[in-house]
């Protein structure tokens, strides 16, 4: 892995290039709001410059309004939470109509997370997004969600079923990255089947299966019982992850997600091979965590006289 190309280690915060590429896709920061954590519109403008960013990942929408999970929904769990919402959701038509124009308007490059439980429902929310503007640059396919039709549970558990997946939706025309699960020991094979499907990139990785009971009920503590959990807990699973899917998958372009909630953290991902990183549960605590990770990485480079953040995907260093 090359090292990149190296200035002065006086270099100051604005002589870093923040610009990075995800496949096909240019973006002006590595730094984007993750799927689940932003909402679906602009509910986050209120607390920073959206356009400033990479991108905004919406939370996943289907083809359906889907009602979700009963409360309750989010709970502590150590230093990270759990969740079971359910992929509550309004649609893909209500989005486009009521919610996608005010995001626009921010200036936001926006990423629409989709998912489903069949192919067809995949075909179907790939297809409504055809017509979707101009300033929806991806489609970041959810494939971490219960299916029907598969011998694994959950589409991204089996690899010949995320191709499917990633061939069936097509029809959004724009590049389409797929979110993938860290629940597995097939993440390589699924990533390389998806690859070879049409995905320009995959998202890694997506919460860690987890429940917390609740110590007076001695009940579940989410209404549906098990959730994902997310966090500063589930980071060096992500870390792992994404190195090992770029060391054997060098070509394939990475988006880093799991416990950012420094510079650091979003650096670390990038060292070992993503090209870019999302941020999520830090959000719910700090709204503007976003916006301060993306300067504290930008101070960083700068500290070690690195001209363009795009040269510290996969410069991992050996020891010795």
């Amino acid at each position: 892995m090359g090292r990149g190309r190296r200035g002065s280690p006086q270099a100051v915060h604005g002589e870093v290039d923040g610009r990075v590429r995800i496949g096909s896709v240019d973006l002006p920061s590595p730094i984007l709001l993750a799927s689940g954590t932003a909402g679906y519109g602009a509910e986050l403008a209120a607390y920073m410059d959206l356009a400033s960013l990479g991108a905004v990942v919406t939370k996943s929408l289907a083809a359906f309004e889907w009602a979700g999970n009963p409360a309750p929904r989010l709970h502590p769990a150590g230093i990270g939470m759990v969740n079971a919402v359910g992929l509550q959701g309004p649609g893909i038509e209500h989005w486009l109509v009521d919610q996608l124009p005010q995001l626009l308007d921010t200036g936001a490059r926006v990423v629409a997370s989709i998912w489903g439980r069949t192919l067809d429902d995949y075909r179907r929310a790939a297809d409504m997004l055809g017509s979707a503007p101009a300033g929806v640059i991806a489609v970041e396919v959810n494939l971490s969600c219960p299916n029907l039709e598969g011998r694994h549970g959950i589409f991204a558990h089996d690899a010949v079923l995320s191709a499917d997946v990633i061939a069936a939706t097509a029809g959004c025309g724009r590049p389409r990255w797929a979110k993938l699960s860290p629940n597995t020991d097939r993440v390589v094979e699924v990533a390389a089947a998806v690859r070879d499907a049409g995905a320009e990139a995959v998202t890694l990785v997506n919460t860690l299966l987890g429940m917390v009971i609740d110590p007076q009920s001695l009940a579940p503590a989410l209404g549906a019982g098990g959730g994902g959990l997310s966090g500063r807990g589930i980071h060096p699973v992500a870390v792992r992850v994404v190195h090992d899917v770029h060391a054997a998958l060098p070509g394939l372009a990475i988006v880093g997600v799991g416990g950012v909630s420094t510079g650091w953290d979003a650096a670390e991902l990038m060292l070992v091979g993503s090209s870019a990183v999302q941020v999520g549960t830090a959000t719910f605590a700090e709204p503007r965590a976003a916006e301060r990770i993306s300067a504290e990485l930008v101070v960083w480079a700068a500290s070690r006289g690195i001209e363009r953040i795009a040269d510290v995907t996969g410069d991992l260093r050996s020891r010795g």
